[in-house]
């Protein structure tokens, strides 16, 4: 009898064992399914962070910088060539703006600022139909789809979704938040006063690039996020504001005159979750920003499928 009692018992504890293994292999299918695209290594640390955020109390944010994280960024920047291809069709807009431009780094505080100043003037609709234009004709296929994909497993999981982004907002916000299933507001960008209707070249701060990125999340989503991904040094700061999972696309192995290290090295050696995504040019792609105004190219990233 006391041996019956002792077997029934650990049938019943190994039941019990395997009853919980297979609930927690189910709450982590129900959690998020492996992302086409993503390495079996990325998939984990996403599915594990997933589980261990499915109670978080209060606000689950996550944070993608524009360019180069959700959207394809060679050979050009899409407000490059959006902005270019308008200089080309109104060559009486703001010359002398214009030319300051093209003595600057396009990835300056100053340049990025005189994007918006640039076309200042216009209605905001203009702004942001003059982005989708460019987005449809050139750019449309150049949403990362993994990154798309993970957009929509975090929305299905309880997370807001921003964008903090050093590209012009009012450019910007149409065509994100059709192509990604967001809220229009909350894609953050370069911004300027808008009057009447109209964009002025009033500058808001925080400029959201480097420090200011991770000012733009405390001024503008106002809560620290639970993820944060970019893919360059300037999303540096943003990255590290995260306090959960931390992300960079591509990182880039060249190290700055100003730099001791990568940012590819730096994320390594941090334990960033380091993710690579196809990026090239598209065959007669028009590259205004190069050809006609001297903007260097983006640098290309090959990933074998």
């Amino acid at each position: 009898m006391r041996k019956l009692f002792f077997s029934s018992h650990l049938v019943l504890g190994m039941l019990v064992i395997i009853g919980l293994a297979a609930c927690t292999s189910q709450v982590a299918d129900n959690l998020m399914k492996p992302i086409a695209g993503f390495s079996e290594e990325v998939n984990s640390q996403l599915e594990k962070f997933l589980i261990e955020t499915k109670d978080e109390p209060g606000r689950k944010i996550a944070v993608f910088d524009g360019d180069g994280t959700v959207l394809g960024q060679t050979p050009h920047y899409l407000a490059d060539e959006a902005m270019y291809h308008y200089a080309m069709e109104h060559p009486e807009k703001n010359p002398e703006i214009l030319q300051e431009m093209i003595k600057q780094s396009n990835v300056s505080i100053p340049y990025v600022q005189n994007r918006v100043k640039y076309i200042s003037g216009i209605s905001l609709q203009e702004y942001r139909d003059m982005g989708e234009k460019i987005f449809n004709e050139f750019y449309s296929d150049k949403i990362y789809e993994p990154m798309r994909e993970l957009i929509l497993t975090l929305k299905q999981n309880g997370f807001e979704i921003w964008i903090i982004t050093a590209s012009p907002e009012g450019m910007y916000q149409q065509f994100l938040s059709k192509a990604l299933d967001i809220p229009i507001t909350n894609i953050v960008g370069i911004k300027s006063v808008i009057k009447d209707g109209m964009v002025t070249d009033e500058i808001i701060i925080p400029i959201p690039q480097d420090h200011g990125k991770k000012w733009a999340i405390e001024s503008f989503v106002q809560d620290v996020p639970l993820l944060v991904a970019g893919n360059s040094r300037g999303d540096k700061e943003m990255i590290e504001f995260s306090r959960g999972l931390k992300i960079i696309v591509n990182p880039d192995e060249h190290i700055a005159a100003d730099q001791t290290e990568s940012i590819s090295d730096y994320a390594k050696m941090n334990d960033w979750l380091i993710v690579k995504i196809n990026d090239v040019p598209a065959e007669n792609f028009p590259s205004i920003s190069s050809t006609v105004f001297g903007v260097a190219l983006n640098k290309t990233n090959a990933v074998k499928q």
